[in-house]
């Protein structure tokens, strides 16, 4: 017992810090889109398409990878196609950057999806161990990954502010500040070309997001162990182009459960405050009233304050319970959302920049920890495709978040976001209605890797009895 627990304990540990590694550059990047490549809003346009992408692969792609590469080779192969990213802003243009942002979001659901189904098998599976709740754990582990994970935003933004800051000659037109805040719309406000770096900064700051992402490869390809290489390898031999369409489906199929579609708005306002964050706020309040260059140390202050809350709110949860947490954050971003429309920024009020993102910071740290292990624990027999399902919808809202950005006025976005939050909550609570009148029934072992159908029992007994020799 000694040994797994320490076994489980090192993976969740590896693929967190694989993740921080990865979206330290990744993170960083998306936060100055909107402002470094301003024009035409190629910047959000391409973020825009990166979400979109992800939701062609949500249809299909995860479920195929991970039961044919298993888990951890899912996550090293979508792990390239974000650095990928990064190449193409080293000369950004149109063709560069959208092709690159495309192949981004098709390794983006079989990434994410692979992670979340990697930490729910560990979670059960130490569950079962230590005779404790399966959904207990994997929202420890769920608490554990995004602790580290979103100490990325700390690391990515803080080697832009940095980088940038060595350019002296980055000035805020006084006459930008009147357009700053609520008040901007399309028509009366661009990033001036004096409130951007010199291009050998943002070179030197690409190669290093490039270095990052790299090694975050090397790092989960060696020391993440391969839980489900078995069950991955038989499946190839045996059954895999025999149950393909099956696969190809499964994350439709899911869509027949009512719980699901009830989690649609949630998972879609996760992809709506997010976006906001990293293109309204980083554009419209930071960069517009105090330069580009602050942008990184406002996102640190997001990323430190939903790092910590992430781990606290992950081992709070089976204290509070759920709903207490979804109501704190819903309370927080409502508050936000009714202070960003008043407020008006100027440089003379520099905590306040900071204010808001550490706010924003503890709420999406209960919409990413809570929302994960809320999929895990529903759907915890169809993990693949819950959670294929998750990326998608969660997609949906950054592509329609980023799709209207360059078209409306930025009070009518604020509006929006405040209209899906609170359609957000109502279908949720009715969902946590419906789960306290009919429990969803604990996962045991032999459910963890619990084939498709039938005619997969024996290879699922030999999956089970190798992992009970761990």
């Amino acid at each position: 017992m000694k040994k797994l627990m320490s076994r489980t304990t090192k993976n969740v540990l590896v693929v967190s810090f694989g993740f921080l590694l990865l979206f330290t550059a990744y993170g960083g990047l998306q936060s100055l889109q909107s402002s470094l490549n301003a024009e035409d809003g190629m910047g959000v346009i391409s973020l825009s398409v990166i979400y979109g992408a992800i939701i062609l692969s949500s249809m299909f792609l995860p479920p195929i990878m991970i039961k044919n590469l298993g888990c951890k080779w899912t996550i090293v192969l979508s792990m390239g196609c974000y650095v990928a990213y990064s190449f193409g802003n080293l000369v950004p243009g149109w063709p560069s950057l959208m092709t690159t942002s495309a192949i981004l979001g098709m390794g983006g659901s079989p990434l994410w999806s692979a992670k979340c189904t990697y930490l729910t098998i560990s979670g059960n599976k130490r569950g079962q161990k230590i005779n404790k709740k399966g959904q207990d754990i994997i929202n420890q582990y769920f608490g554990i990954f995004f602790f580290i994970f979103q100490s990325s935003a700390v690391w990515g933004n803080l080697m832009s502010s940095l980088i940038f800051g060595q350019d002296t000659s980055i000035e805020v037109p006084e006459e930008n500040l009147q357009f700053c805040g609520a008040t901007s719309c399309v028509e009366n406000f661009t990033v001036a070309n004096s409130t951007l770096p010199a291009r050998h900064l943002v070179n030197t700051l690409l190669g290093s997001y490039i270095g990052v992402g790299v090694l975050a490869i090397i790092f989960v390809a060696v020391f993440l162990d391969n839980i489900d290489r078995d069950l991955a390898r038989e499946f190839r031999k045996t059954k895999g182009n025999k149950s393909f369409c099956s696969t190809f489906l499964a994350t439709f199929k899911l869509l027949r459960d009512p719980r699901l579609l009830l989690l649609i708005p949630l998972t879609m306002y996760s992809g709506f405050e997010q976006s906001f964050l990293a293109g309204e706020y980083t554009k419209n309040y930071v960069t517009c009233a105090i330069g580009i260059h602050y942008v990184g140390f406002v996102m640190i202050c997001f990323g430190a304050s939903n790092s910590l809350c992430s781990f606290a709110f992950g081992r709070l949860a089976q204290y509070t319970g759920r709903i207490a947490l979804f109501c704190l954050a819903a309370v927080t971003n409502l508050g936000c959302f009714l202070g960003l429309l008043y407020w008006k920024p100027h440089p003379d009020q520099l905590g306040v920049f900071f204010v808001f993102p550490a706010l924003w910071g503890m709420a999406d740290a209960v919409w990413q920890t809570q929302t994960n292990a809320l999929y895990g624990i529903l759907f915890a027999k169809d993990k693949e495709a819950a959670f294929a399902n998750y990326r998608m919808w969660e997609s949906l809202g950054f592509v329609i978040a980023f799709a209207y950005s360059t078209f409306i006025c930025l009070s009518t976005k604020i509006y929006v976001a405040l209209a899906v939050l609170a359609l957000t909550m109502v279908t949720y609570l009715y969902v946590e209605y419906n789960e306290y009148k009919h429990p969803t029934p604990q996962v045991t072992t032999d459910d963890l890797h619990k084939p498709e159908k039938a005619d997969f029992k024996e290879l699922n007994d030999k999956y089970i009895i190798s992992q009970t020799k761990l």
